[in-house]
């Protein structure tokens, strides 16, 4: 795998946020949240540099996070701005953390355990659906470092999945089937959350929501045969049309990565199928018959837009197009749960 263009992102502090066309921007600083995608893909990786960037990348996860628990997102000369910090932001670092504490590295595991140690309390105040959904798959994730019986860790997974359980519930209805009234970015991750929740705990619940909630994003994006991503601009309102653009990476690598965990729960070949054809969004097979990969910088273009594509390469499109190939590849060779993911 080509992961030029990920070293030409990172400078000594970590990946960087924004590039112009192939030109990393310094001037927009370091986030949480691309840092640790950049960690899963690290820890994904076999080549020699792997064990450099997994330290760096979760040397910036161990900067970035309070004492309280919680991660200041953006860092910026230096500085961190706290105008980013999001539920988000502290759910995928939790996920982030809770895979790397696992890993053969001991350098990235400790800090990452320790990490995981001081946010498990900071995570009960997320409040939206995404950010608990991140956080779950964490959980999940983690819960064999803590207590499986009865530790924080369990017990906030739990309350993680029956708070999604009732609030899809309590919005689904009239062709609707979902966790809000609006579906935006990443909506994979809820899903997948709960595909993950069923397979750790046999939560049926959880497993019909997730089938039903994952089925209704696939009957209305693949319509047409192919990935056709919900649009930025002003995303899909209940009630109304989905906005075709932009399209953007990061929601392409969430729907391969719920496909492969509803694979790997139920065993059903038609997610295997789906999750392959997600992923070939990134090579052309979108609404604008557009390569987002560009192999001569080994990066990914930024998003689909009515002309075409944007054509700056920032770091969450390589990060989603590196992490959603390596999933892929894991689950076309014979070892496909060695991949722990989320977006």
């Amino acid at each position: 795998m080509d992961y030029r263009y990920l070293e030409r992102m990172t400078d000594n502090t970590g990946i960087i946020q924004f590039a112009v066309l192939d030109k990393p921007n310094l001037k927009s600083g370091h986030t949480v949240d691309d840092n640790a995608r950049a960690l899963l893909v690290a820890l994904n990786m076999e080549e020699k540099s792997r064990e450099r960037l997994s330290l760096l990348y979760t040397r910036f996860l161990k900067d970035a996070q309070r004492k309280d628990g919680r991660w200041r997102n953006l860092k910026v000369q230096e500085s961190y701005l706290t105008d980013l910090d999001s539920g988000d932001c502290q759910g995928r670092a939790f996920l982030a953390c809770s895979i790397a504490a696992s890993c053969d590295l001991e350098e990235v595991s400790k800090p990452a355990r320790e990490m995981l140690e001081r946010a498990v309390p900071a995570i009960t105040q997320l409040k939206s659906p995404r950010s608990r959904a991140y956080a779950l798959l964490g959980l999940v994730r983690c819960t064999a470092l803590f207590d499986r019986e009865g530790g924080a860790a369990v017990k906030t997974a739990q309350e993680f999945c029956d708070d999604l359980v009732y609030t899809y519930n309590r919005c689904k209805g009239r062709g609707w089937y979902w966790f809000e009234d609006q579906i935006t970015y990443c909506n994979g991750i809820i899903p997948q959350a709960l595909f993950a929740c069923y397979s750790f705990s046999g939560n049926s619940r959880a497993r019909t929501i997730a089938r039903d909630s994952l089925a209704f994003l696939s009957d209305n994006l693949f319509d047409d045969g192919y990935l056709n991503i919900v649009g930025n601009k002003g995303w899909w309102q209940r009630g109304k049309g989905i906005p075709r653009f932009d399209q953007q990476p990061v929601d392409a690598c969430s729907m391969v990565l719920a496909f492969k965990e509803a694979y790997l729960a139920t065993g059903e070949k038609k997610y295997l199928d789906l999750a392959r054809l997600a992923w070939k969004w990134y090579t052309g097979m979108n609404i604008n018959k557009a390569s987002l990969y560009n192999q001569e910088t080994g990066g990914c273009y930024d998003a689909l837009t009515p002309e075409g594509v944007n054509l700056n390469q920032g770091a969450e499109a390589v990060l989603s197009w590196l992490y959603s190939s390596q999933v892929l590849q894991s689950l076309e060779g014979s070892e496909g749960a060695a991949i722990s993911t989320g977006c």
